[in-house]
């Protein structure tokens, strides 16, 4: 199985608390936040210090292990309490990605169960650490091996090491794919308006020695129909019942594309991304972000008069649009309300 790779990580745990690589300033400056609460955690998230949908749930379980720290000389009823309150706080961070809300259940499952030592409670966020990187390695294997010899894939966003706990999601299995020689070449679309492929996974492939072509996202088309693109690989931040898939904006302009130029649709996430609590993909709360993050790249200071900005940070891919969805519980192809109530069943 390949190996993650070790020097490119989000999140790091010290004896002081969680260590972020604020993914706001990459490529152009590394520099970690030193987060000590449960709130400096939520920043952390809402303010895209911290991104990517598994990420965030790593980083909102240690967010509990800093409020069980935080909170530990308390009596155990007002112990609980506070952390309660700590983990709505982080709860409300952002509001589309699933793992946020997985990853604080099982935190609070292992509160109740543990009485709140804060020993217990950090080994059970290292523990999600530890099993999402597990889960990439199976995922980029098993999604690698769709992959025929010689292909050109494109990606969107950023769903490396940096939006996970290690190795990636559909970066993955890009990684895995190029090592085993099956990539012809790969191309990334900058990801408006945060600019994540552009920042960071080109700049994550650059490290890799992965040979990388950025084009900007109105150039998909063209790419598509130019390069013979074989794979468009995403990631995702929830998924419903039915297989419809909400992950950023600008993935449902790919499907669209790909089935257009005889392209395949790869979506690779792991199975807390799914969300069998949700019908279909309509029923997928969507965040809209602040305009300025829009109209900033005009380098103007305020929208003009009468000027209003649509700014929605995801869209939701119809699941007959995708080819394959990959998590470590498997491959299912066409994934519908059938293929997946088979895999996941009654969860939610």
């Amino acid at each position: 199985m390949t190996k993650p790779d070790q020097d490119i990580r989000a999140l790091r745990w010290d004896p002081a608390g969680l260590r972020v690589l604020d993914q706001r300033l990459l490529p152009a400056h590394e520099q970690w936040l030193q987060l000590d609460s449960a709130a400096a955690v939520a920043g952390a998230i809402r303010d895209m210090a911290v991104r990517g949908a598994p990420a965030i749930g790593i980083a909102a379980a240690y967010g509990v292990a800093l409020s069980a720290r935080t909170h530990a000389g308390l009596g155990a009823e007002e112990r609980r309490a506070a952390i309660e309150a700590d983990m709505e706080v982080l709860r409300a961070s952002r509001p589309t990605a699933v793992n946020l809300f997985w990853a604080l259940d099982r935190m609070r499952r292992c509160v109740a169960e543990q009485a709140a030592d804060p020993e217990a409670v950090l080994r059970e966020a290292h523990a999600i650490l530890a099993e999402d990187v597990a889960q990439n390695l199976q995922m980029a294997e098993m999604g690698a091996d769709l992959i025929q010899p010689g292909s050109a894939v494109l990606t969107h966003c950023n769903t490396g090491s940096l939006a996970t706990g290690g190795h990636g999601t559909a970066l993955g299995v890009i990684r895995s794919a190029w090592r085993a020689q099956r990539l012809r070449a790969v191309f990334a679309t900058e990801t408006r308006p945060w600019l994540q492929g552009a920042r960071l996974t080109v700049w994550e492939l650059a490290r890799d020695g992965i040979p990388v072509t950025l084009i900007t996202d109105s150039a998909a088309a063209s790419t598509l129909r130019d390069e013979a693109i074989r794979w468009v690989i995403v990631g995702a931040d929830r998924i419903a019942a039915n297989g419809d898939v909400a992950n950023k904006i600008g993935t449902y302009s790919l499907a669209v594309l790909a089935r257009q130029h005889g392209a395949r649709f790869m979506v690779v996430a792991p199975s807390g991304t799914v969300d069998m609590g949700l019908a279909c993909g309509a029923d997928i709360p969507i965040e809209f972000r602040d305009p300025l993050e829009i109209w900033r790249a005009t380098a103007a200071a305020s929208l003009p008069a009468g000027v209003t900005v649509r700014n929605p940070s995801f869209d939701v891919t119809p699941a007959e649009l995708v080819d394959a969805l990959v998590t470590e519980c498997g491959v299912i192809e066409n994934p519908d309300k059938s293929s997946m109530a088979k895999v996941f069943g009654g969860r939610r």
